[in-house]
């Protein structure tokens, strides 16, 4: 009888290749893309920074008043010609009601950072999956902000010339912006198109009606950025355009995230694959429904 070779078990396992090594489509770049639990430290260290660039790269934007306000005169024409131009009624109205506009002041001044904060922390802590995705959009907005803001230099309405507009922190000695009374030379007080108040709450209001299980709690996301387009305005921080503005940039992060992700930030997994401790992963990725994991 002829010999018989027997292949031991530690030579298969060598002659077997990674399977992780041997698929190509989980390169660096397949990885990025695959959605991971975020970690607490790097995010907030990452939003620390972020907010420090936006606001060093804002603020470092040229304060060209003179195109600013003849931009501002065009945008207040342009809202004429097409019958949306309200601000100054609205304005002069809720002016008129004193704890009305001081709330609106401190809203402007204070939720425009603590909910968007809030909404991080929240998928951080129930959407790991979506967060990296959901932030990606949140970036990408504020990102593309800053070349409107370059690009773009525009008073707000109450800093116009001629205008009937009302300053009304400074009217109402309310501490509700930053680039009023005191705190105007930590701002750059021509950099109002785009409003990130409306793309920053439009992200908020979104996720929390795309991912929120309560029904009053997504009327409230709905609610959030409504109410703050009425406070830009009132307050004369803004034009209605400058709303359209932040629109449009989130749009930009929108598509941003869908073309990195493949995928829209809100069909993504709920939880999120597991980072490698010790070269070995520690869990595997929550699949939608639908897509079978290739196992009997």
């Amino acid at each position: 009888m002829g010999e018989t070779t027997v292949t031991k078990p530690e030579g298969l396992k060598a002659a077997l290749p990674d399977p992780v090594a041997a698929d190509p489509g989980r390169g660096p770049l397949r990885r990025l893309r695959t959605p991971r639990r975020p970690r607490f430290w790097f995010e907030i260290v990452l939003i620390a920074v972020s907010y420090w660039t936006y606001s060093l790269v804002r603020n470092a934007v040229p304060e060209q008043k003179a195109e600013a306000l003849h931009n501002a005169d065009w945008i207040w024409r342009a809202e004429h010609h097409l019958g949306i131009a309200v601000e100054e009624s609205v304005n002069q109205a809720v002016n008129s009601v004193h704890w009305l506009i001081v709330g609106m002041n401190y809203y402007y001044a204070t939720l425009h950072f603590i909910v968007t904060l809030g909404v991080l922390v929240w998928l951080y802590r129930r959407h790991p999956g979506r967060y990296a995705a959901t932030r990606l959009v949140l970036f990408a907005t504020t990102a593309v902000a800053l070349v409107g803001y370059y690009l773009y230099p525009l008073a707000p309405p109450r800093l116009m010339n001629g205008g009937a507009f009302i300053d009304t922190v400074m009217v109402h000695q309310t501490w509700g912006s930053m680039a009023s009374g005191d705190l105007k030379h930590m701002s750059n007080q021509y950099a109002a198109m785009p409003s990130m108040h409306i793309g920053w709450s439009v992200w908020c209001g979104l996720t929390i009606f795309a991912l929120a299980s309560v029904p009053w709690v997504r009327v409230l996301g709905l609610l959030y950025p409504a109410l703050t387009l009425v406070v830009i305005v009132a307050t004369a921080n803004h034009f209605w355009l400058d709303a359209v503005g932040g629109v449009l940039c989130l749009a930009f992060g929108f598509t941003v995230a869908r073309l990195w992700y493949g995928r829209q930030p809100y069909a993504l997994p709920r939880l999120a694959r597991e980072r490698r401790r010790g070269g070995s992963r520690s869990s595997t990725a929550v699949r939608p429904r639908g897509v079978r994991s290739g196992r009997p």
